[in-house]
């Protein structure tokens, strides 16, 4: 690793810091005066008072505010994460558990986006400006317009129930037979949901580079034109790619809500779903500033990337 590139390194996650702080803050002020008292829904409608302040003492409620923040701010920094309201679980162990069956459904989904986006992208640009093109953009534009719900009712329903061709709903503890069983058609359908938008935006990348002099250039010594896409227009599309890969990547770690709920996927995104419901603020908390990091992470990780591919890349 060059100087410049550790000197950047250390000077984004420098940065991070403060940024991170004003996360925390934030979200524990906004839990705090913007949501609903969990005592008193934890209680029930129908508590008395006494039973709602004990339940406001054992969850340290009644304490002062700073007192509240201290605690919050010490348990994510020693990784000990504090326990949910609503069934005392603790919340590391709650991520640990609920996170192997999100990365094994959302770990595909991006891959095979991305790999079939590029490849779609790059077979329309190779044929722009003909019907085929025009056609296939209006295709994607219909598709995007269609809502993921639809996808997974209308999946659901001919895939499962009149072809029988996967189960519907179900998990087990095999990572494998999740993988080959369960996992195939929600990985089949939010594929086909992203892949419209996935080719219209690198297709749209591609385009761009191809109205680069070099491309000219390149066409005017006799270069075809698909190694000219592959070897050298790919090369410099994949900046804004990546740039639109490393957005997607902290959905990758807290999973589709749709997709969980209706598949019956024990993951991540059904639990903080499920912790919404029954405002079981820690959890909630926990999951936003975890996302935070996660994101700073990956855009510094792309960032990276950028001066990878292309080494004419500065880090500012």
């Amino acid at each position: 690793m060059s100087s410049s590139v550790l000197a950047y390194l250390l000077r984004r996650c420098w940065q991070m810091i403060p940024t991170l702080a004003g996360v925390i803050v934030l979200v524990f002020f906004l839990f705090q005066h913007f949501g609903g008292d969990p005592a008193e829904i934890m209680a029930g409608q129908i508590a008395d008072p006494k039973q709602i302040a004990l339940i406001r003492a054992q969850l340290g409620l009644d304490q002062p505010w700073y007192v509240q923040l201290g605690i919050f701010v010490q348990q994510l920094a020693t990784f000990d994460l504090g326990r949910s309201w609503a069934t005392g679980e603790p919340i590391a162990d709650l991520f640990l558990s609920r996170l192997p069956a999100t990365l094994t459904i959302m770990l595909p989904i991006l891959v095979l986006s991305t790999v079939l986006g590029v490849a779609a992208a790059l077979a329309v640009a190779y044929v722009r400006g003909s019907l085929t093109d025009r056609l296939i953009m209006v295709l994607c534009t219909v598709a995007m317009s269609i809502s993921f719900l639809v996808y997974i009712i209308v999946g659901q329903w001919w895939f499962g129930y009149q072809l029988g061709w996967f189960p519907v709903q179900g998990w087990s503890d095999s990572a494998w037979h999740n993988l080959l069983v369960y996992a195939p058609l929600p990985v089949l359908l939010a594929v086909l949901v992203g892949l419209a938008p996935d080719t219209r935006l690198y297709r749209s990348f591609i385009v761009e580079e191809l109205d680069q002099d070099y491309v000219r250039t390149a066409r005017a010594k006799g270069m075809s034109e698909t190694r000219l896409l592959l070897r050298h227009v790919l090369r410099n599309a994949m900046i804004p790619i990546l740039a639109n890969i490393g957005m997607a990547l902290p959905g990758v770690f807290i999973g589709s809500f749709l997709i969980e709920i209706f598949f019956s996927i024990p993951g991540l995104g059904r639990e903080v779903y499920t912790a919404v419901n029954r405002s079981d603020y820690p959890v909630i908390m926990v999951t936003t500033v975890y996302l935070a990091v996660l994101t700073m992470v990956i855009n510094l990780m792309t960032d990276l990337l950028f001066k990878w591919v292309d080494p004419r890349v500065k880090l500012a």
